[in-house]
């Protein structure tokens, strides 16, 4: 189902269909920080909070990375996952350079079905092929508890909302 968000106000159109709260979310594979596979049930019963970013190489992604990181160190039972097409490497460059440890970066390197599963494959404008900006909230079951497809790409999530979804 095509969907859209704006990018500097242009509209930006979306493949797949976006999660909706109630509902399990589709299992991925996507890369981690030692080149391994990890799936949705790596990490078990935690309850996660999905940030799912174009790439960390941006200021807007890398302000979001380092404030789940700020929550996440204080979050019960939970993981904070950010998902971006960075390769493993610059994602742990990156958090290696910030002194970011509480969060857990996944990439888009293989698991790319991931991008239309979740509903947030761009499909047009200059960021073809990337991950919209969006923040999907899951039970220790995976269902889907929040969600929020960021409406401009340049803008940072509702972080107040997102953490109101785990209390």
């Amino acid at each position: 189902m095509a969907h859209s968000t704006t990018l500097g106000g242009n509209p930006v159109q979306l493949n797949g269909d976006f999660p909706k709260a109630g509902q399990t979310a589709p299992e991925f594979s996507l890369v981690g920080q030692d080149l391994q596979d990890i799936t949705l049930e790596s990490f078990g019963s935690k309850r996660k909070v999905l940030n799912i970013v174009p790439s960390l190489d941006t200021p807007t992604c890398a302000a979001s990375e380092r404030r789940f990181n700020q929550i996440a160190s204080s979050l019960d039972n939970t993981v904070v996952i950010t998902i971006s097409a960075d390769l493993p490497f610059a994602q742990s460059r990156f958090c290696a350079s910030e002194g970011l440890d509480n969060v857990v970066n996944l990439s888009l390197m293989r698991g790319r079905e991931f991008l239309r599963n979740y509903g947030v494959e761009i499909a047009s404008g200059v960021l073809v092929g990337l991950a919209t900006r969006a923040v999907i909230v899951l039970d220790g079951n995976n269902v889907v508890r929040y969600t929020e497809l960021v409406s401009e790409i340049k803008n940072e999530p509702n972080y107040d909302a997102a953490l109101a979804a785990l209390k």
